[in-house]
């Protein structure tokens, strides 16, 4: 049977069509976080766990299920014809009971505020895994980045490297360079070569490292990476500003908030534990097969154990005392960390703007000047590897300045619990 070069033409089309729609991850940092977002199973227990206990809250504070008890009196029928019976009708009377528990004022909205605040700190909890989750693939897609423009930026070199040692060559070849010279070129060349197998090295760790956090397979490919992040004008990192978001949206300050508040709310329940809870009863009594009588019925339990309550309200004390401890221990720490990435970002925007601005375009005047003063005969060849040495290093300088910039910008955001 022939096949149709058209038809195969369309079958063809219609299976590249999957990987045509779904573009491999790591162009951009956004496709990694979304990524992240939607299939850590971590971040999704976490989430699940938030809200199993947000449930929580309505039971806490609902009345207790009702008691209905029965009593069948004389089911032996005792000084009549009858037989015995267990029916409510062929007995001497029958007392039915319905019982409602009745905590004390106050208790039953403690318990929900306190469900309430747990719930809290279960939200907390996942929002600060995330705000973790998130930094650490910010700073794995930057090494990735560096890593790959590192690559590009050594592999440039090399083909630049390649050409010197050419014009080394044929000024050897004329009788206007020593050997000496072309040896040098190709020393260098087999130098970088080098650089680029450990440079490739690096940048597989740093693949391996994001598919990690993806829980997507080590060996999983990724798109390679365009762009950084912009990093925010200096006007927007002002620090008496950022120390109140932190304060108000750190995920991990939240939950040691919400922390603080369960222990306030269990220390007020346990001090309600002084007053006793009530059983309130209704009670109809069956004779035969009507109701003739109405009771009523209080129960109360009588705390009297007060040596057992006054230490479970010192514990209650010692709790709160505790987690007002660690909220200041944790907001201590979190501003310490702010103002250290906060200088380190402002370090790492110098270094780059001076790099830029004066270090690299230097470097390339200096590379220029002596390419030509070999090509003249006036500098020696050592003196023009040195000149492009120092281009690479300050363009090197610079990634590296963009990096620090980026892992920093990416500590600031897991501070503030969002991104600036």
């Amino acid at each position: 049977m022939k096949s149709h070069p058209r038809l195969f033409a369309l079958t063809l089309a219609f299976c590249a069509a999957p990987a045509l729609a779904d573009p491999l991850p790591g162009a951009n940092l956004e496709s990694l976080l979304e990524l992240a977002r939607s299939r850590n199973p971590e971040l999704a227990a976490l989430r699940h766990e938030a809200d199993a206990a947000a449930e929580r809250a309505y039971p806490a504070g609902a009345l207790p299920d009702p008691i209905l008890r029965t009593e069948l009196q004389d089911i032996t029928n005792q000084g009549t014809a009858a037989s015995p019976s267990l029916l409510p009708n062929r007995v001497g009377s029958t007392k039915y009971t319905l019982i409602q528990p009745v905590p004390f004022w106050g208790k039953r909205d403690l318990k929900r505020e306190l469900a309430e605040a747990d719930a809290a700190q279960a939200q907390g909890r996942s929002a600060a895994t995330w705000a973790d989750l998130a930094a650490r693939i910010k700073a794995a897609y930057t090494q990735y980045y560096a890593f790959s423009r590192s690559l590009a930026l050594t592999r440039e070199l090399l083909d630049l490297t390649g050409s010197l040692g050419e014009i080394a060559q044929a000024r050897y070849a004329g009788g206007l360079a020593p050997q000496q010279d072309a040896i040098r070129a190709q020393v260098e060349e087999t130098g970088l070569r080098g650089e680029l197998v450990a440079m490739e090295n690096e940048r597989h760790h740093a693949l391996i490292k994001l598919n990690t956090l993806l829980r997507r397979p080590a060996m999983a490919p990724l798109a390679e990476p365009e762009k950084l992040r912009p990093i925010p004008a200096p006007a927007s990192l002002d620090h008496a500003a950022l120390e109140e978001r932190l304060r108000a949206k750190n995920p991990q300050l939240f939950a040691e908030s919400a922390r603080v508040t369960a222990a306030e709310k269990n220390r007020e329940l346990v001090y309600r534990n002084r007053y006793p809870d009530f059983n309130l009863g209704l009670s109809p009594l069956q004779t035969g097969g009507r109701v003739n009588e109405w009771g009523v019925m209080v129960e109360l339990n009588i705390p009297l154990q007060q040596e057992s309550r006054r230490a479970q309200e010192r514990e209650a004390e010692a709790l709160l005392a505790a987690a007002e401890s660690r909220k200041d221990a944790a907001q201590n720490q979190l501003l310490a960390d702010l103002s250290e990435n906060l200088s380190a970002m402002e370090t790492a925007r110098r270094v780059e703007t001076l790099a830029e601005t004066s270090l690299l375009p230097q470097a390339e005047l200096t590379f220029r000047a002596a390419q030509a003063g070999y090509e003249n005969g006036k500098v020696d060849f050592a003196t023009l590897l040195d000149a492009q040495r120092q281009v690479r290093r300050a363009r090197l300088d610079i990634l590296k300045a963009q990096a620090d910039a980026q892992i920093g910008l990416a500590e600031i955001e897991r501070l503030l619990g969002e991104d600036l």
